[in-house]
């Protein structure tokens, strides 16, 4: 850092978007343009069209994706998981937080620039809107500033019906996510008295997606969001981050074409500052506020190339490359953190992967003694509960493994699961009494599907006493 943004460090004791008596100030950035800008933009085209088609899209007549929080199904890729698969769910929380740490040591805030919703739908989707309605930031400004003519009225008036337009949409698509895009569907089609549920839900999402693509806007990002907090804690000096490169910046001085200069290559032209969405200068250094969203890296590339210098002087890059003036490099600790990334990852594909489709629990029923048989065989009775996690109905046979046994259905002739359901049932286990050897015996019983085993589940035997 710069030995004037050393001394001058009074940028930390204050939120660029408020000021000293804790009014907000209202940002009005300056539109981005340039290679990263029109990367993004590509990211976004795809990243949109993902997020507007997946809930249309189904495999056998059912959603690839749903997040159904309120009857406790969950589908993720045409795979249904239920409540008892919640330890998957639970150990895919703890995998995903320890790899958004890890992946912020090593890469900084890539995602809240590139990827996360707020920043795609708000600079990438509602602010263009905006620039195509009241123009670009010194426009907008004196438009806010302006009285309430019909000019004015007509510009802001215009926009509050996109955005609330804009904002009806992604509150059904988010909708779709959490009822399936049927049970949306269903409000268009049918009476209102019938969807009341899904009507006040859908008027609530949208009127918050409105609040905060209106009003809130970059303070979800400086005030509301942990995750700007954590970077506090996560990054290093070894980390990727947006940073300006003060070695080869400073001094700073404006530009004269008559002049052979002798100066940083820093022009003070200060555009880096006015595209920012969050209002800062990137050149005092890693903030609280930066998302990473390379506007500032696409206006000073574009001033350094109009004056005729190296471009690169805001970049990705680490602090220490930059102190040292060295490349960045990805270090032996980066190495090690994106292995166990890839290790954490690879364990959840695992889980996922051996996942049985057939959830079974067979419990010998309490308060019940074992039954003698004249032909020398001892039973239990069993209650068992047959979970069926595919959209298809399963037909399953349970086959002894460590014991000599016979196993019978109490009113049924065999075991039927039905598709995205469940069966409960009472059953017999027979045993030779010579296998009976101890009070409890541990049976291992195989479930199969046709001749395919898919699942082995454990129970007890109850015996007598067995006497010294």
């Amino acid at each position: 850092m710069s030995d004037k943004s050393v001394k001058d460090s009074s940028f930390r004791d204050k939120v660029a978007t408020v000021d000293q008596s804790g009014k907000r100030i209202w940002m009005f950035p300056h539109k981005p343009a340039g290679k990263y800008y029109n990367a993004r933009t590509i990211f976004t085209a795809v990243y949109l069209l993902v997020f507007f088609g997946l809930p249309f899209m189904k495999v056998n007549g059912h959603p690839v994706f749903l997040l159904d929080v309120i009857d406790r199904r969950f589908i993720l890729f045409g795979q249904i998981f239920w409540p008892q698969d919640f330890f998957i769910f639970a150990i895919g929380m703890i995998l995903f937080i320890i790899f958004i740490a890890l992946f912020t040591v090593v890469f900084g805030r890539v995602f809240c620039g590139w990827a996360c919703p707020q920043t795609i739908f708000m600079e990438m989707l509602f602010r263009r809107i905006e620039f195509w309605i009241e123009g670009d930031g010194v426009d907008q400004k004196i438009l806010a500033k302006a009285p309430w003519n019909s000019k004015k009225i007509i510009k802001k008036v215009t926009k509050w019906v996109i955005f609330w337009a804009v904002s009806f949409i992604i509150a059904n698509t988010f909708l779709a996510y959490l009822n399936g895009i049927d049970e949306v569907k269903k409000l268009y089609t049918e009476p209102l008295d019938k969807n009341i549920g899904t009507f006040v839900s859908m008027s609530v999402f949208t009127t918050v997606f409105f609040f905060v693509y209106l009003w809130l806007r970059e303070q979800v990002c400086t005030v509301i969001c942990p995750y700007g907090r954590m970077q506090g804690v996560l990054l290093d000096k070894d980390s990727v981050i947006v940073t300006y490169d003060y070695k080869r910046g400073e001094q700073r001085s404006k530009f004269n074409k008559s002049e052979t200069r002798t100066s940083g290559d820093c022009i003070d032209c200060a555009q880096c500052v006015k595209v920012c969405p969050t209002g800062i200068d990137i050149r005092n250094g890693t903030q609280l506020e930066c998302i990473n969203c390379t506007a500032c890296m696409d206006a000073c590339d574009k001033m350094m190339s109009a004056v005729g210098l190296p471009t690169g002087l805001v970049r990705y890059a680490s602090e220490n490359s930059v102190a040292e003036k060295k490349k960045w490099k990805f270090t032996w600790r980066m190495k090690a953190y994106s292995a166990v990334m890839v290790l954490l990852m690879a364990f959840l594909v695992f889980l996922l992967v051996t996942r049985s489709d057939v959830g079974i629990t067979v419990l010998r029923t309490p308060g019940q003694l074992f039954q003698q048989w004249p032909n020398h065989t001892m039973s239990n009775l069993y209650s068992y509960k047959m979970l069926n996690k595919t959209f298809r109905d399963k037909e399953v046979t349970l086959k002894a493994e460590n014991f000599t046994g016979e196993i019978k259905l109490v009113g049924e002739n065999k075991f039927v699961i039905p598709k995205n359901g469940y069966t409960v049932g009472t059953m017999f286990i027979y045993m030779d009494d010579k296998d009976v050897k101890d009070r409890k015996t541990v049976l291992r019983i195989g479930v199969y599907e046709g001749k395919e085993k898919i699942s082995t589940i454990t129970t007890s035997f109850l015996g007598p006493f067995k006497g010294n």
